[in-house]
């Protein structure tokens, strides 16, 4: 339960200004739940800071930069993915015709546009502002920001893009151009996250479609404790190998 009474005042951030305590995020009889801050700078040292503490950005056009620290906090454990049966044979089949790779990091704008302009049930326009855009290829550049990237025939079907700190791993958004190939996508980072013990990937928002995919609500308390277990550890090369499917797809299917 939120530590703010309903009708805190939300804080104000300077540009280089600490993030509150995440403890001090609107519960839910505030206007908002989850939110902590509004203000400050997208640059790459607040956005290192605030995925560091368990805050992320997230606004509309017409708003200030908001600062969110949600209670719950949806994850999905890697070891709680469903794999459906129909993924798994189409991810299986598409192997073995040699009609998909899934390359990492090598056209993250192009992802990230595709994100932004990628339909979304319910959703009129995107989060994902020009300046949003611009903020997380300043931090792929920096290494902090990667994409995922679902290629089939030759041709970017799909993809998705996150953040990763350490052993942590926040997903953002993902997109499809052909049926499937965001799923394949999230299906590799799963993959990816086994193979470097990478337990947890943040969700942040509670949707039925994550929840399809094993994903479950976490206190924010007990978020923060993985968070900070997984800040201890060097974060991995971002680079996908072909034998790291078989940790889904069952062992010895394939190889370096």
């Amino acid at each position: 339960m939120s530590q703010s009474p309903p009708s805190a005042v939300l804080p104000w951030l300077e540009p280089g200004q600490a993030f509150p305590p995440v403890e001090q995020a609107w519960g839910e009889h505030d206007p908002a739940p989850g939110l902590l801050a509004a203000g400050g700078v997208l640059d790459v040292p607040t956005l290192i800071a605030a995925y560091s503490q368990g805050i992320f950005p997230w606004y509309s056009a017409g708003q200030p930069i908001l600062w969110w620290s949600t209670h719950p906090r949806m994850v999905l454990s890697v070891s709680d993915f469903r794999l459906h049966r129909s993924l798994r044979k189409t991810i299986s089949k598409l192997l073995r015709e040699q009609r998909l790779e899934i390359r990492m990091d090598r056209h993250f704008s192009r992802v990230i546009q595709a994100c932004a302009h990628a339909p979304r049930d319910g959703q009129v326009g995107t989060w994902i502002l020009p300046a949003m855009a611009q903020a997380y290829t300043r931090l792929a550049a920096a290494g902090v920001a990667h994409s995922v990237e679902t290629w089939i025939d030759g041709e970017l079907a799909g993809g998705l893009y996150g953040v990763n700190l350490g052993r942590m791993v926040y997903g953002e958004s993902m997109f499809s151009r052909q049926s499937d190939a965001s799923k394949i996508a999230l299906a590799a980072l799963i993959a990816f996250c086994l193979a470097h013990d990478m337990p947890l990937i943040d969700c942040q928002q509670e949707t039925p479609h994550l929840a399809s995919l094993g994903a479950r609500p976490m206190p924010r308390d007990q978020f923060c404790r993985h968070l900070r277990m997984g800040l201890q550890h060097p974060a991995p090369r971002w680079e996908f190998q072909p034998l790291y499917w078989n940790s889904l797809l069952g062992e010895g299917q394939f190889s370096a």
